[in-house]
């Protein structure tokens, strides 16, 4: 494919993954508010005890294909076939012995009331798996406008019913329910932008070519969950449901940051890398160009949320979730460097490098549960200093892995990633420092947000930034478009 048209490609993927996920954010930010003015942290606490049994049963029905059948040369009807029922019957498997297992994860939990609140979460990833094939066909042609209009549809239509039976006295069965639709309404929306359909009789014999592949994205993925749900883990394990839902609020925002970011760039990360994989040299320099990006908006955006945490946490969901607030500002200084590393990962699969992945994923992850179970008792902040130093020093790890594929230098991704971490630190110390005479909440979440955005792009503009011009003009190339 020529350079222009892949970049145009890849600049209108962008530009959709960024309406996506910028809509998403704020529809989740909306009803979020609204649920958890409504509930308590004891209420969240329940959901999120459940969260790392969901997230590893539906890691494994969807078994690594999506990224798969991104992978494949040609993908044919009868690999999607496969892979639709292959993940649909595995799913169901696993639902019965979740549900089985329920009095047992009630008994780790010390909490009888998780087994028919276990039983009626997990239907959400069996209903999960009937739209793996449709959300993988739309990711490998790119119709990331068609995956927006149905992320945006599925959670208006789930945030209504979660407030409604919030507001009814439902309590954690309304944040239940709200998964369980949102997952129902988007398969529907998949269906309908998607050509693809199942058919009988169905042939295994297509998952042999995508197995060894999928199985390491599988288990990277099942490593990666228990990685990020570590904590509620061990906090249900040892603390209260107070102390779980505490720290699922602030992980909830924490995911709705560097997530806008995240899904924006890996809507087009790996089918463009995957598509110029052949040419090592070409490949890196559409990798820096992408790091640069990702970089640019990622900084400014996480270190920015951690700089108006309690004023943000305040003023939307109430100060009886305060405590939630001093542990998202730790949260978001990692949560900065977590869309870096997923492009570097993007980088490894479409490589072809599943077996690396996977790895350095199960190595990190397990560091991280025996360093995470040592800490416990010392404290959750000691805790989530450690685990976010962790997470951000084992970049070297990930960048490591990447030079040798690409030969991309230290120096040379130092440059395009830390130019922009400092200025945005920079941008945001002195927004703290000139604003720490405002007394007024009101008054102050807005003026840090605005001086802390106009500091940014003015630096920005008067270093001369090729990706803050590029952005910027594409984007106004957009604008002019549309009023033609």
């Amino acid at each position: 494919m020529p350079e222009h048209s892949l970049k145009e490609k890849t600049a209108k993927g962008l530009l959709w993954g960024g309406i996506n996920n910028g809509a998403m954010q704020v529809l989740n930010l909306i009803f979020g508010i609204i649920t958890a003015r409504i509930l308590n942290d004891s209420d969240y606490g329940m959901v999120g005890m459940l969260s790392i049994f969901s997230l590893i049963a539906g890691s494994l029905q969807e078994s690594g294909f999506t990224a798969a059948l991104a992978n494949k040369q040609e993908a044919r009807h009868e690999d999607y076939n496969a892979v639709f029922w292959f993940c649909s019957g595995l799913s169901l498997c696993l639902y019965l012995i979740l549900a089985g297992c329920a009095p047992l994860i009630a008994d780790f939990y010390h909490n009888e009331a998780l087994i028919p609140l276990a039983r009626y979460s997990f239907l959400g990833f069996f209903i999960a798996s009937l739209g793996i094939p449709h959300s993988a066909y739309l990711f490998r042609n790119l119709m990331v406008k068609q995956k927006a209009l149905s992320c945006i549809i599925a959670l208006i239509v789930s945030g209504c019913v979660g407030v409604t039976m919030a507001l009814l006295g439902y309590s954690y069965w309304g944040i239940a329910t709200q998964s369980i639709v949102y997952v129902s309404v988007i398969n529907l929306c998949y269906l309908h932008f998607s050509p693809w359909r199942p058919t009988l009789p169905v042939s295994f014999k297509p998952l042999r070519s995508m197995v060894g592949f999928s199985s390491k994205l599988l288990l990277t993925n099942i490593f990666n969950h228990i990685n990020n749900n570590l904590f509620s883990i061990i906090l249900g394990r040892y603390y209260s449901e107070r102390e779980v839902g505490q720290f699922n609020q602030a992980n909830k925002w924490n995911l709705m940051g560097h997530s806008l970011i995240t899904g924006m760039v890996s809507s087009v990360a790996l089918p463009v890398l995957r598509e110029v994989s052949d040419d090592s040299e070409r490949q890196c320099h559409v990798f820096r160009k992408m790091l640069r990006f990702t970089a640019f908006i990622s900084f400014p955006t996480m270190l920015g949320l951690s700089l108006v945490a309690p004023e943000m946490i305040t003023l939307t969901i109430g100060s009886k979730w305060l405590p939630s607030a001093r542990i998202l500002q730790m949260l978001a200084v990692g949560g900065a460097f977590i869309p870096v590393t997923n492009l570097y990962t993007n980088l490894l699969i479409s490589k072809g490098k599943s077996n690396i992945y996977l790895w350095n994923t199960v190595v990190q992850g397990t560091t991280q549960l025996i360093v995470m179970y040592l800490l416990y008792p010392y404290g959750i902040r000691q805790m989530i200093l450690v685990y976010v130093c962790i997470n951000t020093a084992w970049l070297l790890i990930w960048h490591w892995l990447v030079w040798r594929e690409i030969r991309l230098s230290f120096l040379a991704a130092a440059r395009d990633v830390l130019s922009f971490g400092l200025i945005a630190g920079f941008v945001m110390a002195v927004t703290g420092l000139a604003t720490s005479f405002i007394t007024s909440l009101w008054l102050l979440f807005p003026v840090k947000i605005i001086l802390a955005a106009s500091l940014y792009g003015l630096i920005m503009w008067v270093s001369g930034s090729v990706t803050f011009k590029e952005s910027l003009n594409y984007l106004l190339k957009r604008k002019k478009t549309s009023a033609s």
